[in-house]
């Protein structure tokens, strides 16, 4: 068995040595194969050189037609004849500097043809850097001197593109030429002809990448000319300056980031999605990948938050996908620093916007790091001239505060600044975005924190022009606050809203629209919490409905109101109404002293009244002394009319408002209210008195009536004058003589008729001064005056006609009415005899 596996051993060692002489033997086969090829190459290429003699010395004739046919022979016989590798790098040695040459030949398509062979020989020869020592320098020459040799746009775009061709075959070979290529790309990348300077920028790319140990030496002579194209008319041209600008500052010292950021964050703003997508890949790439990021943070993190922010949902995944790289890679390498937050601080805190993807711990850190010097950059652009601009930057603004969550507090100050100029901005986009942002404030900003600066920027307000700036950031602010941290501070937010100098100081729309706003998000937030500030939330629904000169605005207060008493349990306005009553009217009463035309309190005080209906009734007693301040006669006459007009309303259905009680008669007899404008309105209004009724309160209200006459004010009398027409027509013929002798001395032609019951024997001087007085008013230049007044004496001639007759004619004497003297006294002639008593 030993001696088998000896032998096994030993055979095993022999084919070993056989497979050994084997792979000898192939080698051997295989030179020798390859150098009879190599001979076969050169004596090949060598027959090929000597058939190309003959076209060679074509190359130098004065005929143009002569070169160009010898260079096609030229072309046809070597790249286009589909030879070897090496028998393509013997001939592009040999024919290389003929070729440089034509480069510079007068007739454009010999240059054509000779920069088409010789980027086929660049792109099939084994070695091609062993042409750089006569390529690169006859390139510089033609396009890299500071006026470009070659006139042909097209041909200029051939020798870019083998430039590109060259870096892409020879690499690092081409680090002794790279000034070269810099002065050619310095020139060929502003190149008038738009695809030569996208060819370029594909070059420099490629010299990027290729060279990185030399370029970025270099690489700042480059950003001149790219930035002077970045904004090209051509989309496809700004694509590629962006992807370009990408790779030099990539390679590059990083000295130059400060010069490319604003380029590149006008390009946010480009029209062509292509463009916007590059920079968002440029700036990701940065951010993961550049030498000194950590230095540039501050100002690329913004660029790649706002690109999360663009229309296209393609660009916006793009972005965010970027920016989740972003964060894990410095979440990665600050593991050491943020080892306790990665232990401890990783559950959502409570209340997080729902449907709301929480940012992951790196991107975090990353927002909060540096968002002391972000928070000035965005104060500046929230105001740009440009639109666009603006609406970026609100934009941000929100992505910023989602990141930051509760750090955003050391900076509210400012931040609350920001987000005062944003609301106000006439860009509606701008507006809505800021209100986003400070939703987000309330949020993770505790409310005894925010409430602290919020409400005294309400009061005391930082510009005069916007007031309504800071109460649409508190309405956004409290709609994300929770329900639970609002709560303990409803109290101060309500009476901070309810006092004079806030809810009455301004009458503008838009400041009552965010005044209404506030008590709205209050009511969402707080819902039932809302029943222990109900009173102070009326009041500024009242006070918005009675300022407010639009229907709209005053139906969503109306609305308010309606949620107000929903959120209660209470099943109708009315009911509110009766809750809050008595110290509605207190709060009124309270500085009923100092009404006048323009006070909201008359405003309010009609609101009130008007929208609780029966239940003012339940009230009249205390509305009584109110009223009966506002209408002293020493008081605003303007405020009292208003006061007038609310009550002659309130009166024509008194059944259902004032006297819903029954007991408004008691009151007006017992003396509640003195003022003789009341009693006036009321009678107009008919009040709803029987003649019964009123024959009561007649000794009373006549006085006042009487004084009216002599007020000022032009609807002051008139309503004085109706109101005596309607006591006579009432309760006229129920009146004592004595009663209308104190009514007649102040007469207007609406307010007296005549009584038939008066003895003339004994009344007759009373008489006599009563026509004298409607005499008058026959010259009054208005006719229907005139014909009144002649109606009401035509009656009264029956009382008394021959003093009437001498009165008559004693006007008439005098030349004053004749026609209507004339017209009466005819009509007293007419009268049958023994009509009156002399």
């Amino acid at each position: 068995m030993w001696m088998r596996e000896k032998t096994g051993w030993t055979m095993r060692g022999g084919e070993g040595r056989q497979n050994r002489e084997g792979v000898l033997q192939v080698a051997i086969t295989t030179t020798v194969k390859m150098a009879a090829m190599a001979a076969g190459d050169e004596h090949a290429s060598s027959e090929i050189l000597r058939g190309l003699a003959r076209h060679l010395n074509c190359l130098n004739e004065d005929n143009k037609s002569t070169r160009k046919r010898a260079l096609e022979l030229i072309k046809r016989e070597t790249v286009d004849k589909g030879l070897s590798s090496c028998v393509l790098q013997e001939l592009f040695s040999a024919l290389l500097k003929p070729l440089l040459k034509c480069l510079s030949d007068p007739m454009e398509r010999c240059r054509e043809t000779a920069l088409t062979m010789t980027t086929e020989f660049i792109r099939c020869v084994p070695k091609p850097e062993e042409s750089l020592p006569y390529l690169m320098p006859c390139l510089a020459q033609r396009l890299g001197e500071k006026e470009t040799l070659e006139p042909a746009e097209e041909l200029r775009l051939l020798a870019v593109e083998m430039l590109t061709l060259t870096v892409e075959v020879c690499g690092k070979h081409l680090a002794p030429y790279l000034t070269d290529m810099i002065n050619i790309l310095q020139r060929t990348i502003v190149d008038p002809f738009p695809d030569v300077r996208r060819e370029s920028c594909k070059c420099t790319i490629n010299v990027a990448k290729s060279l990185p140990e030399h370029f970025h030496m270099q690489a700042e002579s480059l950003m001149k000319p790219l930035m002077q194209t970045i904004a090209h008319q051509h989309s496809r041209v700004r694509v590629s300056v962006v992807e370009a600008t990408g790779a030099v500052i990539q390679h590059s010292n990083g000295k130059n980031v400060d010069d490319v950021l604003s380029h590149l964050a006008q390009r946010l703003f480009d029209d062509s999605p292509q463009v916007r997508r590059a920079v968002t890949v440029v700036v990701g790439d940065w951010l993961l990948q550049m030498k000194d990021r950590y230095s540039y943070f501050h100002k690329l993190v913004p660029l790649l938050l706002t690109c999360i922010s663009d229309e296209i949902p393609e660009i916006s995944c793009l972005a965010a996908d970027l920016w989740k790289q972003v964060g894990a890679q410095w979440e990665k390498e600050n593991e050491d620093d943020i080892k306790d937050k990665l232990d401890f601080l990783l559950t959502q805190p409570p209340f997080y916007p729902q449907g709301v993807e929480r940012p992951g711990l790196g991107c975090r850190e990353l927002v909060v790091r540096h968002l002391g010097r972000l928070v000035p950059a965005i104060s500046n652009d929230i105001t740009d001239w440009l639109v666009p601009t603006r609406v970026r930057t609100s934009q941000l603004l929100s992505l910023l505060l989602l990141h930051a969550e509760d750090h955003s507090i050391q900076h509210l100050q400012p931040l609350l600044a920001i987000l005062y100029r944003a609301s106000t901005d006439a860009e509606r986009d701008v507006v809505r975005n800021s209100l986003a942002a400070a939703k987000l404030l309330g949020t993770f900003v505790p409310p005894a924190v925010f409430l602290k600066l919020l409400l005294d920027h309400v009061t005391n307000l930082s510009s005069s022009s916007h007031p309504w700036a800071p109460l649409m950031v508190l309405a956004a602010v409290l709609g994300g606050c929770s329900k639970p941290l609002l709560k303990p501070h409803l109290q101060e937010i309500a009476n901070k809203l309810a006092q004079p100098d806030v809810c009455q100081e301004y009458q503008q729309v838009v400041y009552l629209e965010q005044l209404l706003g506030c008590v709205d998000a209050l009511l969402c937030q707080s819902e039932s919490d809302c029943s222990a500030v109900s009173l102070q939330l009326l009041q500024v629904l009242v006070t918005v409905q009675s300022l407010c000169p639009e229907p709209h605005l005053s139906e969503k207060a109306l609305e308010s109101v309606q949620c107000l008493c929903k959120v209660q349990g209470l099943d109708s306005v009315k009911n509110l109404y009766r809750q809050h009553m008595r110290q509605l009217l207190d709060w009124l009463s309270a500085s009923v002293n100092t009404w006048s035309s323009y006070s909201p309190q008359r405003l309010q005080l009609h609101i009130i009244v008007i929208q609780s209906g029966p239940v003012i009734g339940e009230f009249v007693s205390q509305l009584m002394p109110l009223l009966c301040c506002c209408l002293q006669p020493d008081r605003d006459i303007e405020m009292r009319m208003t006061i007038f007009t609310m009550l002659a309303k309130l009166l024509l259905d008194a059944t259902n408002t004032l006297d819903s009680q029954g007991c408004l008669l008691a009151l007006l007899h017992g003396g509640a209210i003195t003022p003789g404008q009341l009693a006036i309105i009321d009678l107009y209004a008919g009040l709803c008195l029987s003649c019964v009724q009123l024959l009561c309160l007649e000794e009373k209200v006549s006085p006042q009536v009487l004084s009216a006459l002599e007020e000022d004010s032009q609807m002051a009398r008139l309503l004085a004058c109706r109101s005596l027409s309607t006591i006579l027509r009432l309760i006229g013929a129920s009146l004592h003589p004595e009663a209308l002798n104190k009514i007649y001395p102040g007469p207007r032609a609406v307010a007296l008729q005549p009584d038939q019951r008066l003895p003339p024997e004994l009344y007759a001087a009373h008489l006599q001064l009563l026509f004298q007085q409607l005499l008058l008013y026959l010259d009054d230049p208005d006719d229907s005056v005139q014909g009144q007044v002649l109606e009401i004496l035509k009656k009264g001639s029956s009382v008394h006609p021959s003093l009437l007759q001498r009165e008559a004619e004693a006007v008439r004497d005098k030349q004053r009415s004749p026609l209507y003297c004339d017209q009466l006294l005819q009509h007293i002639s007419s009268l049958p005899a023994g009509a009156g008593a002399d």
